[in-house]
């Protein structure tokens, strides 16, 4: 029996006995030692086995380290000494009702009652129109004012309440609450039939499908015993680049208009639209859908496929360069992107912010440097060196990524790449009583999937990370001491997303 957190590797099915199983307190010692030191919170959740309750956590430093223990029914709270720990142990205690004594922020995550018929934790009645019974933070004064924001927005736009504290036009503190869009992903996998996982996972964050995508077929692929070819890796790979190409894209164009420089933004409108094309002459949807499944791909890569989209991107890579360098080259654009919104580095390692967000704040991690998957082992994946951590770092940062990734994509599609495309009958029993956790860097940054297999070789639970779920704090602080008119301008460089956080 291991006497602490034992490593593990993403994408590799382990039996759940293998997994140290340590008493509370040496499980809660152990994980504040681990992240105190330096290392990251990958995830921390609770599950019900039988009649059960466990808690389990998966931490990183060079490698990844994982750990369960029994669940009390409330416990002195990790996030007290570790802030990392600190939306982790909220959403415990609203799915399960296990309650952190002496958390530092207490408030729901997403408007749900709890999954076992506990008493609230949070006071709510979740018969009213409005369930939440929260006081917002708020800041005393004679000229303190506070703006609220959402959840219902001017625009085709996901709802999410954003509560700020003034005084005058700068901006003292942000308090953002989510879960308007809450759907009950998580409870819902392990009871659908098998064959409908891809679906439902595509849509967990609908910019981000091939991500998440990726978690869901590799984990299915640990614990089924499926081996997908190099050639649907080759693909599956292009696919993830593809995704992060027009999203980065998009991006830069929006910051563009939010600072009123209307041809970059023109032209990366148009050019998201050719990316998001390309993934859809790959399989058939602009968003990457139907592609990934257990096992592989739905769709081949042929000479002709390699030839057209070879041809589009040697076309669409000197745009892309000229209009980057055309952004950042504009000194109206630096006087409004440079010092504004910035998070140190310190307070995005207390936060765990990760992707480009964290990239932008001097932490280099990148899952596909880290933890390379699919054809990632085979590629030069650079380190990022900015440091700023303001609007004008995490743009570069994305601008960066946007050269690189057209780069991997162009080397990717030189050479032949034959694959045995799998069908939709990939569904068999899972390896019973078994754990898997899987890692990919999506374009807001990591994403993961743990997932839980029964004695039955049934889905025990299935967890699910959204790197939106780390990085909506990070928002938050980079408002501190900023204009409220420069809101709309920091929102969109961290660009999170709200279905992603909400589940």
């Amino acid at each position: 029996m291991a006497t602490g957190f034992v490593p593990v590797k993403p994408g590799e099915a382990l039996p759940l006995e293998q997994i140290a199983h340590l008493p509370f307190e040496a499980f809660r010692q152990q994980a504040l030692s681990i992240v105190g030191g330096g290392g990251k919170v990958v995830h921390c959740f609770a599950y019900a086995e039988g009649d059960r309750m466990r808690l389990m956590a998966i931490l990183r430093n060079e490698q990844l380290l994982a750990a369960l223990c029994d669940a009390p029914a409330s416990y002195p709270s990790l996030s007290a000494q570790c802030e990392p720990f600190h939306l982790f142990e909220r959403e415990i205690a609203e799915q399960f009702g296990i309650q952190p004594e002496g958390h530092p922020w207490w408030k729901m995550v997403r408007y749900h009652p709890n999954w076992c018929d506990r008493p609230d934790r949070f006071g709510n009645d979740y018969r009213a129109d409005i369930p939440g019974n929260y006081d917002y933070y708020t800041v005393r004064g004679d000229q303190v004012h506070e703006v609220a924001v959402g959840p219902v927005h001017a625009g085709v736009i996901e709802p999410g309440h954003f509560r700020f504290n003034c005084i005058g036009e700068r901006v003292l503190h942000l308090e953002i609450q989510l879960g308007y869009q809450h759907r009950g992903i998580e409870p819902m996998l392990p009871v659908i039939a098998m064959r409908r996982l891809p679906i439902v996972v595509e849509g967990i964050a609908g910019d981000t499908a091939i991500g998440h995508s990726l978690c869901m077929a590799q984990a299915m692929e640990a614990l089924c015993g499926l081996q997908p070819d190099p050639g649907a890796q080759i693909i599956r790979t292009i696919a993830l680049e593809l995704e992060r190409i027009a999203n980065h894209v998009g991006d830069l164009g929006a910051l563009s208009g939010d600072v009123a420089f209307l041809p970059p933004a023109n032209f990366c409108g148009r050019m998201r639209g050719d990316f998001l094309n390309l993934s859809l002459w790959l399989c058939g949807n602009r968003f990457g859908k139907g592609l990934v499944r257990p096992g592989g791909v739905l769709f081949p890569l042929t000479d002709d496929d390699r030839r057209t989209l070879t041809e589009r991107i040697a076309e669409l890579q000197p745009q892309v360069a000229h209009t980057i360098d055309l952004l950042f080259a504009t000194s109206s654009v630096r006087s409004r992107f440079e010092g504004c919104g910035t998070v140190s580095r310190q307070d995005a390692e207390h936060l765990g912010l990760v992707g480009p967000s964290a990239r932008a704040s001097g932490i280099p991690y990148d899952v596909r440097r880290c933890f390379p998957g699919e054809h990632y082992p085979h590629l030069n994946i650079p380190e990022s060196n900015l440091s700023g951590g303001d609007v004008y770092a995490r743009a570069r940062v994305r601008g960066d990524e946007v050269l690189q990734s057209l780069a991997m994509i162009q080397t990717l599609l030189g050479t032949p790449v034959e694959t045995r495309c799998v069908t939709e009958d990939w569904v068999r029993p899972l390896a019973p009583s078994s754990f898997v956790v899987t890692l990919n860097e999506a374009w807001r940054g990591e994403v993961s999937h743990c997932v839980l297999s029964g004695e039955d070789g049934g889905i025990l639970r299935y967890k699910i990370k959204d790197p939106s779920f780390h990085n909506w704090n990070g928002l938050a602080m980079a408002l501190r001491d900023t204009g409220i008119s420069d809101f709309p301008l920091n929102n969109k460089s961290f660009n999170l997303s709200y279905c992603g956080f909400d589940l």
